[in-house]
């Protein structure tokens, strides 16, 4: 068997579809007259997700041994990778990703399967035969267009070619796959919407057991989407984190998608609106997942993310149309099912707030794809247009601001209707806090050297460049000021309920601090308080936005012993080297043969205050000398982020070329990809058993509040990582330098780590809290 490993893993992703085919014949029977073999149809998922595990597992077994003789594995890597590395080349390719793809696929559909269990039964048989559509689409994929087992004309070759440099980036071993958890997420609220419209069983049962779905696939979308910056800031090294690639618009669209379901599924399940709307907001969010996927491996874009051209656009185009067409056919076969009375009774109540916030979502979402698009449809008629990113700010701008606005405004508006009166009332701290902001920021942002307006000229002529123009300058106070408001609904909103549990406990004459308010406050709302906590951590994440209107740059060229000025920071130039080979290089640049690396070692003050070293650098890997790669050093603060770059370095006279970025509050939009994590997982975290055993209770807490300490430590090591591996990222001052402390504590990648453990202990303490509680006691 393994003498012929391209044959037979070709072999095993065949079964996968034959799997999949009788998986499906079998579920659709279950669901019209034979509802006894709805067991094999959910016995023949498990067995199909089961196979693509094994495919999975017989590729990376091909790359672990080296197996050249499959063309992808001697594509995407060599003997000298390491293991991580290989692993990571499953998806760094076009092939092995759509297997990656479909083994992620394969995990929600076994996951779905055994949540359902008994539960929706009317639904599952569809449920199960929509996911194995999706299965089957990927299997005939692989198979006929990009089969990652097809083996090599010329042979086994003595090597491969390797990953590509750009991709050997510990962001790579976790960005993409969370990007895939994402886009697969939105797989199976299809599949509920798909058999909701085939049964006619459009009430909210399927809603309610989609919106978890779709708040997990959001969470990952998300993480994705922050991690894929995070690698563009560290690993390209053009000084931002978003450059309004092709491919980072796609990924980025059903996000925002997803964001307007989240919403907008409140809506239906408190006053049964909306259904068609969001019967299709989950299918759109489903097509823009397979959108994304067609446009980076369809070859018709040019995109430092995108895969070789192939024909394999064409197949996404007709699966794409398939599912649009059978989506919005069931939509019209099941109208007057979806069309329900009820209307918004007040343009002043939360209902009417999001369906605005939903709308403006929507926009920004068209309008990112229609300006992607652009400059490919504009061949069609013979125009050669670009769309750069200057032109995606000036229009995203004012978009993201309403978006901002609204986030805000919709927590202070009742159900139905809001009164006058109650209104005043809610929004009289959060303006005055917003209107302190905004004056503060007016006397004080300029010698903080944070105006509060930074010129810019209009881009076109005509009333609506020159507004554009306006509101990007005004931008950095537009968005100081409503962050501040934010910040301030979401304090008022967590006051509020402390303070009416404590009144409640004063009224029962029983003791309850602070501190157990709030838990038992979120513990009663996880969902509502959840949100809010979310709604944190984007506020953090436009304070990380905003930071690039202030962004100062600065390009020379430095001798040894020279020093240049850049903000706060002035920089001594102290010379080249070139490791291996140089004493000045550690042991582990010493041994590692696969490339040069060339740094320029840079001493820092700050203020006039010594504060450290950077080394950017240059690295000429063996296996591809003609693209050398651009390795960042940077210093962080919450402050701003010194950005160092080394364009060329003379190796007779060490002359070098520089560039420098001072970045203000990068590192904000870390810590709200953090808090946004903590506000989701509050909002998915189930609910702890009490029907059963006591024992078993207790111990399904303990389980759920180990995984969450595992996953909370895991989640804070992710930006770590940075710190603890060998980069040319380097901080060290003479006291640093000195301490006995480990390099995690010395880079201050600790911070993040406390959060993490401390968000894991306080679940456990709080699970272990509720399962000994009775069911008498735990009340509300």
């Amino acid at each position: 068997m393994w003498q012929s490993l391209p044959e037979f893993g070709t072999g095993v992703i065949y079964a996968v579809l034959v799997a999949a085919a009788y998986t499906f014949a079998v579920a659709l029977a279950a669901g019209r007259d034979k509802p006894r073999l709805l067991r094999s149809a959910r016995l023949g998922a498990y067995a199909t997700s089961a196979l693509v595990l094994f495919a999975v597992l017989l590729l990376t077994y091909a790359f672990v041994t080296h197996d050249f003789r499959i063309r992808y594995v001697s594509h995407y890597s060599d003997r000298s990778m390491p293991k991580i590395y290989l692993i990571t080349s499953l998806w760094g390719g076009q092939d092995g990703s759509l297997l990656w793809w479909s083994l992620l696929l394969s995990g929600y559909t076994a996951a779905c399967v055994a949540w359902l269990k008994g539960r929706y039964r009317q639904l599952q048989p569809y449920i199960i035969a929509t996911l194995m559509v999706i299965v089957s689409f990927f299997m005939v994929l692989m198979l006929f267009a990009a089969n990652p087992f097809e083996a090599s004309i010329a042979g086994a070759r003595p090597d491969g070619e390797g990953l590509n440099p750009l991709l050997q980036n510990y962001w790579m071993v976790i960005h993409p796959p969370c990007l895939y958890t994402g886009f697969v997420g939105c797989s199976v609220p299809f599949a509920f919407c798909i058999a909701a419209l085939v049964t006619g069983r459009l009430d909210n049962e399927w809603i309610n057991a989609v919106r978890k779905w779709m708040l997990f696939a959001f969470l990952f979308l998300s993480i994705g989407n922050v991690l894929g910056m995070a690698w563009a800031y560290e690993e390209l090294g053009w000084g931002g984190f978003w450059a309004w690639d092709p491919v980072e618009n796609a990924a980025c669209l059903p996000w925002f998608t997803a964001a307007a379901y989240v919403h907008s599924t409140m809506i239906q399940e408190r006053r049964n609106m909306l259904k068609v709307w969001n019967v299709f907001l989950i299918s759109l969010t489903f097509l823009l997942t397979l959108f994304g996927t067609f446009l980076t491996r369809a070859g018709i874009i040019t995109s430092v993310h995108s895969f070789a051209q192939s024909d394999i656009g064409k197949y996404f185009l007709w699966f794409i149309g398939i599912c649009g067409a059978a989506s919005l056919s069931l939509s019209v076969f099941r109208l007057r099912e979806l069309r329900t009375k009820t209307e918004i009774e007040s343009v002043a109540s939360r209902e009417a707030m999001f369906v605005v916030n939903n709308w403006a979502l929507l926009g920004g979402m068209t309008f990112i794809f229609c300006a992607t698009m652009y400059p490919k449809l504009s061949e069609l008629w013979g125009e050669n247009t670009t769309v750069g990113p200057a032109f995606f700010n000036r229009w995203m701008a004012p978009i993201g601001l309403v978006i901002f606005m609204l986030m805000g405004l919709a927590p202070l508006f009742g159900w139905r209707k809001t009164s006058e009166d109650a209104l005043r009332r809610a929004l009289r701290a959060p303006l005055l806090t917003g209107l302190a902001a905004l004056v503060l920021h007016i006397a004080i942002g300029k010698r903080l050297g944070y105006p509060a307006f930074v010129a810019k000229d209009p881009m076109f002529e005509g009333i609506v460049g020159t507004l554009l123009a306006k509101i990007a300058s005004a931008g950095p106070l537009i968005t100081i000021t409503l962050a501040a408001f934010n910040l301030a609904v979401i304090a008022q909103e967590f006051y509020r309920g402390v303070a009416a549990r404590q009144h409640s406990a004063r009224q029962k004459k029983e003791h309850e601090d602070v501190l157990l308010s709030l838990l038992r406050l979120v513990d009663k709302s996880r969902r509502r308080y959840g949100g809010y906590i979310v709604h944190l951590g984007i506020t953090s994440m436009f304070i990380g936005f905003v930071g690039t209107a202030w962004n100062i740059d600065r390009e020379t060229t430095l001798l040894p012993g020279q020093s240049t000025n850049i903000g706060r920071f002035e920089l001594t130039y102290k010379g080249s080297r070139m490791c291996p080979g140089n004493p000045r290089c550690s042991a582990e640049e010493q041994a590692d043969l696969n490339k040069r690396m060339i740094f320029a070692d840079l001493t820092v003050k700050r203020d006039g205050v010594p504060i450290g070293m950077v080394s950017p650098a240059k690295f000429i890997y063996a296996k591809n000398p003609d693209g050398p790669t651009t390795e960042v050093a940077l210093m962080r603060s919450f402050r701003e982020d010194l950005y160092t770059i080394v364009g060329t370095v003379d190796p007779q006279s060490k002359r070098a070329t520089f560039k420098f970025h001072v970045n203000p509050f990068v590192s904000w939009i870390w810590l709200g990809l953090l808090i946004l994590i903590s506000g989701t997982t509050v909002s998915l975290w189930p609910e702890v058993s009490f029907g059963g055993s006591r024992a078993w209770a207790f111990a399904r807490a303990g389980a759920g509040a180990a995984t969450a300490f595992v996953l909370s430590i895991w989640l804070a090591m992710t930006p770590a990582a940075a710190y603890a591996a060998e980069r040319p990222v380097k901080f060290q001052s003479n006291l640093v330098a000195a301490s006995p402390l480990p390099k995690i504590w010395q880079s201050g990648a600790w911070r993040p780590i406390a959060f993490g453990v401390g968000l894991g202990v306080a679940s456990a303490l709080w699970l272990s809290r509720r399962s000994r509680r009775t069911p008498a006691s735990r009340g509300n």
